[in-house]
């Protein structure tokens, strides 16, 4: 199990987009086309909390254009391969529905429109993640928070429905991820809760990478929770 360490900025994500609009205007000959930011980028692009995202995720049609594109900016930045991906299609959060609950976000050299999801989505999308060696349920706690501070509250009924409109059940979510879910939503304190979750996902990342620098192919996705589960126990 790798963990990613090239992280990108808000600044960044926009610079590149920027520069992307530019390569299709150029080499698509004004097609327009459409790229929907999901994960941390989505997150990274909606809200303060997040300062930097791993990985942007994007869920776009795989014209061969978008590709060559895509690569001209990571060359031109020296950018790794795949910079804008599409590997959450891989993932249980995938859904196809998110294009339905997607929002517009901004157009780039009059070609390339972007799109995010929108907020009880996007934590209906890391409900099912729920990773613990990632951002997953902080990012929970921050969308929900900053939700309520901007006077438009997330409440169970809107993520509810979110889960059920993307994924039909809640099958997909694990039982730490539903019961972190409900503590979130009533806790009193968000700043507390939103700072010990980023603590325990960064004590976490280290731990899931030292176990992999060490024993390579060891972690896997079936026992990943345990084997950070045993390591904070020891801690």
């Amino acid at each position: 199990m790798s963990i990613d360490n090239k992280p990108f900025t808000k600044t960044d994500i926009e610079n590149y987009l920027k520069e992307l609009g530019k390569e299709l205007k150029k080499r698509g000959r004004g097609m327009p086309m459409e790229i929907i930011l999901v994960g941390g980028a989505s997150i990274l692009v909606n809200y303060d909390f997040r300062v930097s995202s791993y990985d942007i995720d994007a869920y776009y049609a795989k014209a061969s254009i978008m590709k060559e594109c895509i690569n001209a900016v990571g060359d031109k930045f020296g950018l790794p391969n795949g910079w804008v991906n599409d590997d959450f299609m891989k993932t249980s959060s995938f859904t196809p529905k998110i294009i339905e609950y997607s929002k517009y976000y901004k157009k780039y050299s009059g070609v390339l429109t972007v799109r995010t999801v929108k907020a009880e989505y996007l934590v209906a999308m890391k409900l099912v993640s729920g990773r613990k060696y990632k951002k997953d349920l902080s990012d929970v706690a921050g969308i929900i928070y900053e939700q309520q501070l901007a006077g438009a509250p997330l409440t169970y009924e809107m993520i509810d429905r979110a889960v059920i409109e993307l994924y039909g059940d809640w099958a997909r979510i694990s039982k730490d991820s539903k019961d972190m879910l409900k503590k979130i939503l009533s806790c009193d304190n968000m700043q507390e809760l939103f700072d010990e979750l980023s603590q325990y996902e960064s004590d976490a990342k280290d731990i899931i990478a030292n176990i992999s620098n060490r024993y390579p192919d060891v972690i896997n996705r079936d026992n990943v929770d345990d084997v950070i589960a045993a390591a904070m126990k020891k801690k």
